[in-house]
């Protein structure tokens, strides 16, 4: 994340910072960006070139100089530069993913992008530096049908796709293109895969996937290990999103079936599960992030305001007070700069 002069939050006693959230959304524009400092600020004006249908997930690189929507409709997933809001469109890939963009990361480096999507071969990655490059070979063994989301490891040697059938998520490593797939989970997933994460340490995984049970952690060593205990809390319905925290020690899940949101302690497998907020997401969780740079973690759901965000130390803080022009429909992606 970068540092930055134009913002006036301080996180302790460091250099104010910029903080910016970004949520894909059903309806025009798809995406929204706001300011964000210890609660909602001004919203950015909307892309000149919008994506071109529902944004599904949306990602910031890691150095925030650029953001990225997958969404349906042709070209599936749509790349713009950032700075203090969205720059002019990047070129289409010259080869595009085959379907709707259901997920989208880049790599550590920034330097790749990866993403899920309808019909095979499921997962396209690319080289990124400004736009786009040559669409890498697909994988040898290619994922299934429907990518629902895809993630990289820390290192950026790894990447993991959840997909529609079995086995619901497939592992690969990753040098500039797909390189072996490893073999897949001992206890293997019992639904889509709808969204993997890897720990910050890179040494675990975790897949929100489709009912029953809704989540599901393994050791990561590289490969998958023997699969943790589930939750003894569990989660009550579909998990759609997750997201590790920027330690490690706390996992959350955006799920289907009230409280649309659960976190836990993590460490070697799920610990005891947190307090639900006081004021709940109003639906459906289908995205959850932490900000990287101060203490609070993000909803996108369905139903208004659309996106949610408290917070978090140890546990869910008081509700900041939704954004002043709300994003213009059900929440599906988010991401903190």
């Amino acid at each position: 994340m970068p540092l930055n002069s134009g913002r006036s939050a301080t996180l302790g006693g460091a250099p104010p910072v910029l903080i910016d959230i970004a949520i894909a959304h059903s309806n025009t524009p798809f995406v929204s960006a706001y300011q964000f400092s210890f609660g909602f600020k001004t919203k950015y004006a909307n892309p000149g070139t919008l994506p071109a249908g529902t944004g599904l997930d949306v990602r910031f690189d890691p150095a925030g100089l650029n953001i990225a929507v997958s969404h349906v409709g042709t070209p599936f997933v749509t790349a713009y530069p950032w700075l203090l809001g969205f720059g002019t469109k990047y070129a289409n890939p010259g080869t595009l993913p085959a379907g709707n963009g259901f997920g989208v990361a880049f790599a550590p480096s920034g330097a790749h992008i990866a993403v899920a999507h309808t019909n095979s071969p499921t997962v396209s990655a690319y080289p990124f530096s400004s736009g786009f490059g040559t669409k890498y070979s697909n994988p040898a063994s290619t994922p299934g049908v429907n990518g629902l989301g895809v993630s990289f490891s820390p290192s950026g040697a790894h990447i993991a796709v959840g997909v529609g059938d079995t086995p619901y998520v497939n592992a690969y490593n990753f040098s500039a293109g797909f390189g072996t797939k490893f073999a897949n989970p001992g206890v293997a997933l019992p639904n889509s895969g709808n969204q993997p994460v890897f720990s910050p340490s890179g040494n675990n995984i975790v897949i929100a996937h489709s009912a029953p049970v809704n989540v599901a952690a393994y050791p990561w060593s590289p490969g998958f290990g023997t699969k943790y205990a589930d939750p003894s809390v569990p989660i009550p319905s579909s998990g759609f999103g997750a997201d590790f925290s920027p330690t490690g020690t706390d996992i959350a899940i955006a799920h289907d079936g009230t409280p649309f949101v659960s976190v836990y302690p993590f460490a070697s497998g799920f610990g005891t599960k947190y307090g639900n907020p006081a004021i709940l997401p109003a639906g459906t969780g289908r995205q959850i992030a932490f900000n990287t740079l101060g203490p609070d973690i993000a909803i996108a759901h369905a139903t208004t305001p659309f996106v949610s965000v408290y917070p978090f130390a140890s546990g869910f803080g008081t509700k900041y007070a939704n954004p002043g022009s709300l994003p213009a429909g059900d929440g599906r992606g988010v991401d903190f700069t």
